[in-house]
């Protein structure tokens, strides 16, 4: 029956989600900061009563693995851990940035870049094709005007997540698109997570550790040929 459990702590939403062979079954999730830990197995026993199923039910465990929020991708990574290897069962780790791209659908745009917050002007982001698939790696930004250039100068781009505001601010260039009001949950990693299901893309409980993307790197500011169009 593909019955998964998906947790996704990378925001400051807690969100728990139920899903049969990616259909959502039900959803319980918190948007409340420092929550995660306190709340997690409360939403957890919500969305399994809600889907009218036990722990013993389940098939496999997902998770949002990052980039996003130390804590909360921690405490999810944790729980997700703790449930699989105590029930026994598979765990999927699913790209926080691609569930994302999935949030919006069919889209006409030629990418799609999800953006999470970082800090000051700095973003998380990845770009995605219309198919929801990578077309760059995961990666770290520090905005300037001439952000994204290369994307921009082939197509429309869609931007979303919590960072829109920032690539707002910088940006203004009639190829952009910015979908504001997509607030990342649970609900959007069932595809991904029954695709890795039935694919047998397991991870190995023991060494399976969030991705923080540590890595930074800095940019040099130039004119953005894009600003003239």
């Amino acid at each position: 029956m593909a019955l998964i459990l998906s947790i996704e702590t990378s925001t400051a939403i807690c969100s728990i989600a139920v899903h049969s062979k990616g259909e959502l079954l039900s959803l319980a999730e918190l948007n409340e900061s420092g929550a995660h830990a306190e709340k997690i197995m409360g939403l957890i026993e919500v969305a399994l009563e809600k889907a009218g199923i036990q722990m013993k039910d389940l098939d496999a465990i997902a998770v949002s693995e990052g980039p996003g929020s130390y804590t909360g991708l921690r405490i999810g990574v944790s729980t997700a851990k703790g449930l699989a290897f105590g029930l026994d069962k598979p765990l999927i780790g699913i790209n926080t940035l691609q569930a994302m791209a999935t949030a919006i659908g069919s889209t006409p745009a030629k990418y799609i870049i999800p953006v999470l917050d970082a800090r000051r002007m700095e973003v998380y982001y990845q770009v995605f094709d219309q198919q929801h698939q990578p077309v760059s790696k995961l990666d770290f930004e520090i905005l300037e005007e001439n952000s994204f250039e290369n994307y921009l100068t082939k197509g429309k781009v869609v931007f979303l997540g919590d960072a829109v505001d920032k690539i707002r601010q910088v940006i203004a260039v009639p190829q952009l698109e910015i979908r504001d009001g997509i607030n990342f949950s649970a609900l959007h990693m069932g595809e991904l997570a029954f695709g890795k299901f039935k694919n047998k893309e397991f991870e190995d409980i023991a060494y399976f550790v969030p991705n923080y993307l540590k890595e930074f790197k800095a940019l040099h500011s130039k004119k953005n040929p894009l600003l003239s169009l």
